[in-house]
């Protein structure tokens, strides 16, 4: 059976430029079209996860949650964080449910222990449960306790690396506003495939709030994945086009840029 993750970016499900902005009728249109997917692919084995868009990164900006958890101030920095970022997340799940979705929620602040934001251990067992009886685990960014920093912020991406490594995906698809990964922002061309040989360094970062770097940090960390997992790609692309979202899911052609080993 095929094991995919996905992610709706921070960017497509809220205005990243307004402080915690939903898009609720993006949300409605991605989660029908993962609905229609899941429908003509039963077997599909699906992880999805959500960035946390003007949510979370505006707050873990304000407290610099990202850098390290110390001060009192920082711990409640710290918890305000978890609890707007579960705003966001909220939403997804209930939009997931009204699509007819079985999603089961997982957030990596309940299970996960990171040393320098990177993850260190997650329980796994649980997800793969939810996976075995045909359930969908819904991760997203958020804060996890850090043995070096105190706390920390977690990326969906970061979760996807660990998950990777014990749940070996066929494929990871990033679907966001961008149409892909960019020679330039905004308006460079779509670099078409990366691989550990091409030279990314012109790829910039998120133009707005993003505490975990963008871009640039997104094809770095899923560089390092797929040199981990072998036969794994990503695949970044635009799910801003109505049906993209569904086709790539099914495994059809969407354009965009592939990220392999």
């Amino acid at each position: 059976m095929t094991t995919l993750f996905l992610k709706l970016g921070g960017s497509l499900i809220t205005d990243k430029n307004t402080p915690r902005a939903p898009r609720p009728e993006a949300l409605a249109r991605l989660m029908a079209e993962i609905a229609a997917a899941h429908a003509a692919q039963p077997g599909m084995k699906l992880v999805l996860g959500h960035g946390s868009g003007s949510f979370g990164h505006v707050e873990a900006k304000k407290y610099g949650t990202r850098s390290g958890v110390r001060t009192p101030a920082d711990w409640h920095g710290f918890a305000e964080v978890q609890h707007v970022a579960g705003l966001l997340n909220h939403l997804v799940g209930d939009a997931a449910r009204a699509a007819g979705l079985p999603v089961v929620n997982f957030p990596p602040s309940a299970s996960g222990l990171a040393r320098d934001s990177v993850i260190q251990t997650m329980s796994v067992a649980p997800i793969q449960s939810a996976l075995d009886h045909d359930l969908i685990p819904l991760v997203f960014g958020d804060v996890a306790f850090d043995s070096a920093r105190g706390g920390t912020i977690v990326s969906t991406e970061d979760v996807f690396r660990y998950l990777a490594g014990l749940l070996r995906p066929e494929r990871i698809l990033l679907a966001g506003i961008e149409p892909g990964v960019l020679t330039r922002w905004p308006d460079g061309e779509i670099i078409s495939e990366i691989t550990p040989a091409t030279d990314f360094a012109h790829v910039s970062g998120s133009h707005a709030a993003d505490v975990t770097g963008g871009m640039a940090s997104k094809v770095a960390e899923m560089l390092a994945l797929v040199q981990a997992v072998p036969g794994c790609s990503v695949h970044i692309f635009s799910g801003e086009v109505a049906g993209s979202v569904r086709r790539a899911l099914l495994g059809e052609q969407v354009p965009g840029t592939v990220v392999k080993a």
